[in-house]
């Protein structure tokens, strides 16, 4: 029998400067959110992240304080290249972008109160809304992989849906209660999966 052949080796960023135009390329490609771009650029294109590894840390970053995609880039470049790769990242998303809504502000004041500009704005949000959602349902086979299980993981986004849009319950109290129940979850699973094959 021949010797199969070996796996490719797992695509990384080069440098920090990679990091930086790397994510420079998504910030500027993300008008009214960047999730569809960043998950088709990092998991697709780049494949720094397999779409299950993208799924978790994007979790990770909906929890954290502050903007989504720049906790992602914070926590892919702390993981390439330490503090260097977390800085060169963040920079990437933030510099550019802050020069063109700085020079955009200016534009706007002026023109702000047009209905056509109101009305290219409310368009423009309505694609955003449609790419996010297109980015979500391309994303639901990694839930097969999940260690929590796919059902589980259905129910949890449906209770969370129920709770923010219907009851209007508090952001916070969701991620104390819908999110600590995962947590719980996850942590039960993970520890069966361990049981058997590990002494603790």
């Amino acid at each position: 029998m021949e010797n199969p052949e070996p796996s490719a080796p797992r695509q990384r960023p080069t440098s920090p400067r990679d990091l930086f135009w790397s994510f420079t390329r998504l910030a500027l490609q993300g008008f009214g959110g960047v999730l569809a771009i960043v998950q088709r650029e990092l998991v697709e294109k780049k494949q720094w992240l397999t779409r299950e590894e993208f799924v978790e840390d994007w979790a990770v970053a909906q929890i954290l304080p502050g903007p989504n995609v720049v906790n992602l880039s914070l926590m892919i470049g702390d993981r390439y290249f330490g503090l260097r790769g977390a800085m060169a990242a963040l920079a990437g998303m933030l510099t550019f972008p802050l020069l063109i809504v700085l020079a955009l502000a200016a534009v706007f004041a002026g023109i702000s109160d047009l209905p056509q500009v109101q009305g290219a704005l409310r368009g423009m949000g309505a694609v955003a809304a449609g790419l996010i959602t297109a980015t979500g349902l391309k994303l639901i086979g990694a839930l097969k992989k999940n260690v929590m299980g796919a059902l589980v993981c259905w129910s949890l986004a449906a209770l969370t849906f129920v709770a923010i849009a219907l009851l209007r319950v508090p952001l916070v109290w969701v991620l104390l209660s819908v999110g600590g129940m995962a947590c719980a979850w996850a942590y039960r699973q993970l520890g069966r999966l361990r049981a058997p094959g590990t002494e603790t």
